[in-house]
């Protein structure tokens, strides 16, 4: 290349042109589309942000994309079909807390191995994670596969949403198993560095739900139609896909991890501490989606309308907030492999720059939201009782975007360093002692109604970033063993 990888940390020199720049750039994301090689222990720290954020992004922003997507087909359906899918969503955050603490803490352990260069435990790491998952996903979804109508009334629904989404919630809720696993083999990648081969397994999975999602709701082509049940299946099919992918992947291995047949076994003392991180790592993640369920009990209060609105603004802010948690999983990484290097410093300073990015980012997106949220709502529906609420929603929550950008980083960075437990404990002070009772104050006894769930969020999460940029200052977390 014509420009040193120095050259990404300081202004180039006069006589560096235009066009060199752009090539540098433009050779820098090709790469990490591609697949970079890079020690993300030395060298050009831009460089190494940029290499593992790019493919991190890219696979959410089509998470996101599906989101959006998967919302703007069942809004077509009626205010009970979306109200289906807030509600199930809303179950399954504790999933997805499970999902994701188990992910962060198998990052956590390969990321660190890695940057030991020991590719060997990193690779049993990552074999103990997928019994684990496998052992759990069975556990949560064989039960609720029987008793989703229970728990959709449980949540409060109406007897007309309970008759229209018991399918939607028996596949999402039984199919926990694709949910788990795509997650954990993906955070195996991330671990060691493969940003763009989860990218890539992730759209795998995503495109064949989009395809998969209006033909399965609508009946096209030789397709049933199935309604709001469709979409449902079109998720568990492309999320199946991917993970048959992604086992053919790890089982062929990559130039930093490959699982051995030899390797596909238990081992207790690996499993005993990834399952000991893991703990407080899906009580954090617990913590911060059972709170959804929380504001979703309190916006039921107020009707289909009001939990449509907040459906559909929720799903718009995932579209931006996955891409965000892109940013924020290759802090998780660099902090993962540069403490297993042996440099603590280089960590910490890859967290603060990666928070910096992401500011930029949801503050620009934010001021978007802000001043034009109706017209995007508008979007997803045309109902004129949804349509303001969801527009008071989406502009309401993205008064707190500059203090969430910075608060995800930092959450990231301690699960990186294997410290999920300064997490969950702002978690539980943030969401549980703080959010929902305000939340409840806000909407009723102050008569803000749904407008005061949604403040609550904003003020919420911008008090547990300044909260945890004070604890990660303290640095704690570089001690971490894992």
């Amino acid at each position: 290349m014509a420009t040193s990888v120095e050259s990404l940390q300081v202004p180039m020199e006069a006589t560096a042109s235009a066009a060199e720049k752009r090539h540098t750039l433009w050779a820098s994301l090709v790469e990490a589309v591609r697949g970079s090689h890079q020690d993300y222990t030395t060298g050009s720290l831009n460089r190494a942000i940029l290499l593992l954020a790019v493919p991190m992004v890219l696979e959410m922003v089509l998470e996101s994309l599906f989101a959006v997507v998967d919302i703007f087909w069942v809004g077509r359906l009626g205010a009970n079909a979306t109200a289906t899918v807030g509600l199930t969503e809303s179950l399954l955050t504790l999933v997805f807390s499970v999902a994701m603490g188990l992910s962060l803490s198998t990052t956590a352990m390969v990321a660190r191995r890695i940057g030991e260069k020991d590719p060997e435990g990193a690779a049993v790491a990552g074999v103990q994670a997928i019994a684990l998952g496998l052992f759990i996903s069975l556990a949560i979804g064989v039960p609720c596969f029987f008793f989703a109508p229970n728990l959709l009334r449980l949540m409060g629904a109406s007897p007309e949403i309970v008759a229209t989404g018991s399918g939607y919630t028996r596949i999402c809720l039984g199919g926990s198993f694709a949910v788990l696993l795509l997650f954990l083999n993906n955070a195996i990648f991330r671990g060691a560095g493969d940003a763009a081969i989860a990218m890539r397994l992730l759209w795998v999975s995503n495109i064949i739900n989009l395809i998969l999602d209006p033909c399965l709701i609508f009946g096209w082509g030789p397709f049933p139609r199935l309604g709001v049940t469709g979409a449902a299946l079109a998720t568990l099919i492309g999320r199946s896909i991917g993970v048959l992918y992604q086992f053919y992947r790890l089982m062929r291995g990559t130039e930093r991890l490959r699982i051995l047949r030899s390797q596909v076994r238990l081992n207790f003392g690996v499993l005993l501490r990834l399952v000991r991180v893991s703990l407080t790592g899906i009580l954090q993640f617990a913590i911060a989606h059972t709170s959804w369920i929380g504001l979703v009990r309190i916006v039921s209060i107020f009707g289909a309308a009001a939990l449509a609105g907040y459906t559909i603004a929720i799903r718009i802010v995932i579209f931006v907030i996955l891409p965000s948690w892109g940013l924020s999983n290759a802090a998780a990484t660099l902090v993962g492999q540069n403490l297993g290097a042996g440099h603590p410093e280089r960590a910490e300073k890859a967290v603060w720059r990666t928070g910096l990015y992401n500011v930029m980012f949801l503050g620009a997106v934010g001021l978007v939201f802000i001043f034009f949220p109706e017209p995007i709502v508008r979007l997803f529906t045309k109902d004129p009782a949804v349509v303001p609420l969801g527009a008071a929603c989406l502009r309401i929550i993205s008064y707190g975007n500059l203090g969430y950008a910075y608060f995800m980083v930092m959450m990231q960075a301690f699960n990186g360093a294997g410290d999920t437990i300064t997490p969950t404990i702002v978690n539980f002070f943030g969401f549980w002692l703080f959010e929902i009772p305000l939340a409840y104050w806000l909407a009723i006894p102050l008569k803000m109604h749904s407008n005061g769930v949604f403040f609550s969020i904003a003020i919420a999460e911008s008090s547990m970033a300044a909260a945890s940029a004070v604890l990660f200052k303290q640095g704690r977390w570089k001690k971490q063993k894992i």
